[in-house]
C-alpha cells in the first residue's frame, strides 16, 4: 500500500515543488485515514487546505480506494 501512495504522490510532487513546497508520507492507519506531513512553502501556505482537499486528497481517493481521507499533520 505505502508504495501505491508514494507512486500516486509522485505524481503531485511537481505541482507542489514548483512553489517551493512538497509533501511527506507519514502513516496509513487501520481506519483509512492517510496523514501526510506538510514540508517547505506548503507548511506555512494559507491555500495548503484548500490543495490538501481539492489537489492531494481527490487524486489518492481516485487512485487508492482503501484510503477514505487525507490529513495534514506535524511531525
Amino acid at each position: 500500500m505505502k508504495e501505491q501512495i508514494e507512486h500516486c504522490l509522485e505524481s503531485i510532487r511537481p505541482y507542489l515543488q514548483a512553489d517551493g513546497g512538497d509533501v511527506v508520507f507519514r502513516r496509513l492507519r487501520e481506519d483509512g485515514v492517510l496523514e501526510l506531513q506538510w514540508v517547505g512553502t506548503c507548511r506555512i501556505c494559507p491555500m495548503s487546505q484548500l490543495t490538501l482537499r481539492a489537489g492531494v486528497e481527490r487524486a489518492i481517493l481516485h487512485e487508492i480506494p482503501a484510503v477514505k481521507r487525507v490529513e495534514a499533520v506535524s511531525e
